[in-house]
């Protein structure tokens, strides 16, 4: 351990509304950069940064790129978490807001494949491998933020502010490309405009600098939690946080990371994959629902306002009743819902309309309390490293590979998504393992 001096003068502390601001607009720029990126996989990508020909290989070597930003999350986690531990949650969380927000602009300024060939997709490669590296330590600070200086009896409901940056990322993200593709409208449905596909997709990514702006602007404000500077205090910031987590928390993360499983695979279903799915035409190769892309992100966005308000909901349940009660009767119904894909979408508009939002309810009370839950899994002197490393390690397991898998199940379907659905309940019961096996953490003390 080392003995990082510090005053022991009192810190002020940062006022509520400070606090769920700056968990909040950090999160919801970070996951506009990341849902700007997966709608670009979807629309733009494969047929702009990849060599014409099979529009399914095009598509999958989009995801595949899109998956890439997952493996470098976990060192982002480790990065960050390492400065976050030892340095402090402040100087850590603005450096990921940065690294994320030049590498998004970045990104709209890229040149395409008839430009430049295969250089293109090398840089979006290293581009988005920059987004992974810089949201591996965002999600983990944010979180720390907001429950570490929650008071007592409300971490689950300040964990959730942190969360609630997803859906509303996603709303402005991709209410952006529909104002964009309204103005630049195209008169093929399954493919944009000669115009977007020019210039007009680039708008998002470059707009990601404002928002950054912002976030920074709020975030320099912040002051460090009691918790970080008890550690410091107290003599017990580790030398390694990596080391120490790994020797003395390794079940801790086993779990944490089997606990984000089912998060993450609904996650990505629910807005990268069903965003190919719902526009491929009926009478496609591998057909698909045959939506237009305004009507369907439309009918998406409806779905991630009920995601908003079920990840608000779910912080008082969990304070209430517990984080582990709570996440298995989510997970449940999870495993459920995987199970019923086929009946629902079969069911018209009304039918995939009531999937989004139940998929998309669901989604809010899984992911509201790990914002609490991951966390209150570690001690504070490792609690950076900890509980970035277990949500990020998660997301190569689920998210990288979710969108790659179900295209293939899809594929493998002939355009049926019952393997999809099969695939998300396979995942769900890892996930209920997990949670039987693990304690409950409500009670824990958050600054020791």
């Amino acid at each position: 351990m080392s003995s990082i001096a510090a005053s022991p003068a009192a810190v002020p502390a940062n006022s509520r509304t400070r606090v769920l601001l700056a968990s909040l607009i950090g999160t919801t720029i970070e996951f506009y950069d990341f849902y700007v990126y997966a709608t670009a996989a979807v629309l733009v990508f494969p047929h702009l940064f990849f060599p014409a020909g099979n529009e399914t290989t095009a598509l999958l070597s989009s995801f595949a790129v899109f998956g890439a930003a997952m493996v470098a999350r976990p060192l982002g986690a480790i990065f960050f978490g390492h400065l976050g531990d030892r340095r402090g949650r402040k100087v850590t969380l603005v450096g990921a807001l940065l690294t994320m927000g030049i590498a998004t602009f970045l990104i709209g300024a890229l040149p395409t494949y008839a430009m430049v060939g295969w250089f293109a997709p090398a840089l979006l490669v290293i581009l988005r491998l920059a987004q992974g590296f810089a949201l591996g330590g965002e999600w983990s600070g944010a979180a720390l933020v907001a429950t570490e200086n929650a008071p007592k009896g409300k971490r689950a409901v300040f964990g959730t502010f942190p969360q609630l940056g997803a859906p509303i990322g996603f709303i402005i993200a991709n209410g952006l490309f529909l104002i964009i593709a309204a103005v630049l409208p195209s008169d093929d449905p399954s493919r944009p405009s000669l115009a977007f596909l020019d210039w007009g997709w680039r708008i998002p990514f470059l707009f990601s600098i404002v928002m950054v702006a912002v976030g920074l602007w709020v975030r320099l404000s912040l002051v460090e939690s009691a918790a970080f500077e008890k550690t410091v205090r107290t003599g017990q910031v580790q030398r390694l946080p990596l080391a120490a987590v790994f020797k003395a928390h390794w079940k801790e993360l086993i779990l944490g990371t089997f606990y984000m499983l089912a998060t993450y695979v609904l996650f990505y279903l629910m807005t990268t994959f069903s965003l190919s799915y719902g526009r491929a035409a009926t009478d496609a190769a591998v057909p698909g629902l045959g939506f237009g892309y305004n009507t369907f992100v439309l009918m998406m966005i409806v779905g991630v306002v009920f995601f908003g308000v079920f990840t608000l909901v779910s912080g008082p349940w969990a304070d209430r009743w517990g984080r582990r009660r709570t996440l298995i009767w989510v997970t449940i119904a999870i495993a459920l819902f995987g199970l019923v894909w086929v009946p629902m979408l079969a069911g018209g508009t009304f039918g995939v309309m009531a999937w989004l939002i139940l998929g998309f309810s669901l989604m809010g009370m899984t992911f509201g309390p790990m914002g609490a839950l991951l966390p209150e899994l570690f001690p504070a002197n490792v609690r950076y490293t900890g509980s970035g490393i277990s949500y990020n390690v998660s997301s190569i397991l689920g998210a990288a590979v979710a969108p790659f898998i179900a295209v293939a199940l899809w594929s493998y379907g002939a355009g049926s998504p019952f393997w999809v659905g099969i695939y998300l309940t396979s995942m769900s019961v890892l996930t209920l393992i997990a949670l039987l096996l693990g304690k409950e953490t409500k009670d824990v003390d958050i600054d020791a």
